[in-house]
């Protein structure tokens, strides 16, 4: 493939955050089979995590006919009569018999012979992810915060600089049951996902443990282990990082108390470390943009072996521990933010795939790397994680001594320390323009909307709809994110929730003349439609991975030329998407989030409770048209304005 990135980055930035935190929302509702975790392993369990995967469909390459069909009609809503007929007349052009998509096509069908699991498998990660050059700091990364915890709580933080038995206790506690869920993936005890009947793809749990992205040229690179039987775990306290076991040296477990000591004696050398010692703010250059910390990862490895094994210990570490020496304001508003970047993007190592943050005051989150895996996976190890608390012992307790930690030290002259200086005033450039808050919404949930007949994630589509047009006068492309794990190696595709029946909804319930009846006659009409959506799309029939798959195929400068459907400026207007949202509900032990996927737009993150909402809204400050306090209210106005039209 000759493609230009540059070309593609106006059209496929939207991937970075896209699908950040979105779980699988499939149109059945029904939910994938909850697995009770619990510390015990079954000695013979009745299922194994990836016995289903031989049986899984391969993702279909939908045909010409359906993408040019979905397509043109989710661009009626966002052209004028003219700019539609022009780009009405592109795409007819493309799929024509004999045409320049058949022959697209046929490519496509060919890579898919070869690929592994399925022809967009390579095409997405390079294009959605690897090639982006930005930082992925706020860019790809996505944060959760977990609720506080009654067993983790300190009411009074302590000063600035210190690291609390709390935060210790919590961090010791969470990491012992992350290590029982790696053995749990490792030996296929996780009980294998359905939807209904349906088997779900498994292999994302594969890309989780042990997984690190690495800065490299021209595009990065993505690593994942399975079975992932490292021993320890990265621990950064105060900018120094620490290769800390949690195991023994044969993958025995020991209790939380011993990893609690661990973490302890990571601690007292860090207090105690002659200033001579400590080592210069590394992980700051994961902030940066990918170039730039691309060839001073380079240069790093140019100037000793001994930066060889330090990255290497870090890389391969099963996950991060950040123990930030603070507190955050208890303020959900501000305390996010902590999560989101640090503030500063200090003590942090955004290249993991999992990086745990605890605060002194016993607050928790996790900061994590998008690429190797859809938040759904990570979600599902929250979950089990927060709601084990009381459990998080391992069956089987070994009273072996652990080995000590180790000093991740690093060989560096003078322009490392010159680019991580750079690295932290761009940091804090970007810190500085995140406009981030949040809504907790206790009015109603997901009973009070089944009990009205709505599909949950369907009406909080509308409600953004809703409010986007009250807040500014139109619509605009919108997306969320469909699950396609019910093929081998499904990842994601694009739902466009904009659509004709939401602009009749948002117009009609606005107009005066409008009762109740007829705005639900217009609310339950776009429902079905953005359903219909969904399904298509969670079946592989959705519009954009299969354009991106068509244009990746493109060789020549003159077939370039010739794909007017990809020149005309509605292939750009339709992607670009300045709402840009996700579902991962219930969210009862966490709420997460992620930055805006364009400037002018907003990065929404929802999560539909039982009996509340949660939203996360973010934009950039920079711009003029946008205000996340501002739209929080307009939100907050359709939830509750929608509800009085259900009365």
């Amino acid at each position: 493939m000759n493609m230009n990135v540059a070309s593609f980055r106006a059209s496929h930035n939207v991937a970075r955050i896209l699908t950040s935190v979105s779980r699988p929302q499939l149109v059945s509702q029904a939910r994938a089979r909850v697995f009770r975790y619990s510390t015990t392993a079954p000695a013979q369990p009745a299922e194994k995590s990836f016995q289903n995967q031989a049986k899984l469909p391969r993702l279909p390459i939908p045909t010409l006919a359906e993408t040019a069909a979905r397509y043109k009609r989710s661009l009626v809503p966002i052209l004028s009569e003219t700019d539609y007929a022009r780009a009405e007349k592109a795409v007819d052009d493309f799929v024509k018999p004999n045409g320049l998509g058949e022959t697209l096509q046929a490519r496509l069908h060919d890579l898919d012979r070869i690929e592994k699991h399925s022809w967009l498998e390579t095409i997405w990660l390079n294009k959605g992810y690897l090639e982006w050059r930005e930082p992925s700091m706020i860019n790809v990364n996505w944060w959760a915060q977990f609720k506080d915890s009654p067993l983790f709580t300190l009411e009074q933080a302590p000063a600035r600089g210190v690291i609390s038995d709390v935060q210790i206790q919590r961090a010791a506690n969470y990491a012992s049951s992350l290590l029982t869920f790696n053995e749990y993936v490792n030996s296929q005890a996780l009980p294998p996902e359905y939807q209904r009947t349906t088997p779900l793809c498994m292999n994302q749990y594969k890309n989780q443990f042990g997984a690190y992205r690495v800065a490299d040229l021209p595009r990065d690179r993505i690593v994942t282990a399975w079975p992932a039987t490292s021993n320890y775990v990265a621990v950064l306290v105060k900018d120094q990082i620490f290769k800390v076991p949690v195991m023994g040296p044969n993958g025995e477990r020991v209790s939380a108390k011993a990893i609690e000591q661990q973490l302890k004696n990571v601690v007292e050398a860090v207090n105690n470390m002659p200033e001579q010692e400590k080592q210069v703010a590394l992980g700051v250059l994961t902030s940066e943009n990918r170039d730039t910390w691309a060839k001073a990862r380079h240069t790093l490895l140019t100037l000793s072996t001994q930066n060889h094994a330090s990255l290497s210990s870090i890389d391969n570490a099963l996950f991060v521990i950040c123990l930030d020496d603070y507190s955050s304001d208890k303020d959900i508003d501000i305390s996010h933010h902590n999560i989101f970047h640090a503030g500063d993007a200090h003590n942090r190592w955004f290249d993991k795939s999992m990086q745990f943050i605890f605060e002194s005051n016993g607050r928790a989150g996790i900061n994590g790397e998008h690429t190797p895996a859809d938040a759904v996976i990570p979600g599902r190890i929250l979950d089990e994680v927060a709601k084990n608390e009381k459990n998080a012992e391992p069956k089987n307790v070994s009273n072996i001594q652990l080995q000590p930690i180790e000093h991740v030290k690093f060989v560096v002259n003078d322009e490392i320390k010159e680019t991580i200086k750079k690295a932290e005033v761009n940091a804090k450039k970007m810190i500085d323009n995140v406009d981030s808050c949040l809504i907790h919404f206790n009015e109603y949930g997901s009973n009070w909307l089944k009990s009205v007949k709505c599909s949950p994630d369907a009406y909080v589509q509308m409600v953004l709809q809703l409010a986007y047009y009250r807040h500014y006068g139109t619509w605009t492309p919108t997306y969320e994110s469909a699950s396609t794990r019910v093929f081998l190696g499904g990842r994601t595709e694009t739902v466009r929730s904009c659509s004709v029946e939401s602009v009749a909804f948002v117009k009609g319930f606005e107009n005066k003349n409008s009762d109740s009846s007829e705005k639900q006659r217009l609310l339950q009409k776009a429902i079905q439609a953005h359903l219909e959506y969904m399904m298509a799309a969670s079946s592989g029939k959705g519009v954009d991975r299969h354009l991106l798959g068509l244009r990746s195929m493109i060789q020549t400068p003159d077939e370039q030329k010739q794909a007017l459907i990809f020149q005309d400026p509605s292939y750009i207007q339709s992607m670009y998407f300045r709402l840009s949202s996700s579902n991962m509900s219930p969210g009862d032990h966490f709420w997460g989030g992620f930055g805006p996927v364009v400037p002018e737009g907003y990065g929404i993150n929802y999560a539909i409770g039982k009996e509340n909402i949660k939203f996360s809204i973010s934009s950039q400050k920079s711009c003029k048209e946008t205000n996340s306090r501002d739209f929080r209210e307009s939100i907050l106005g359709a939830l509750r304005d929608m509800k009085k039209s259900m009365a």
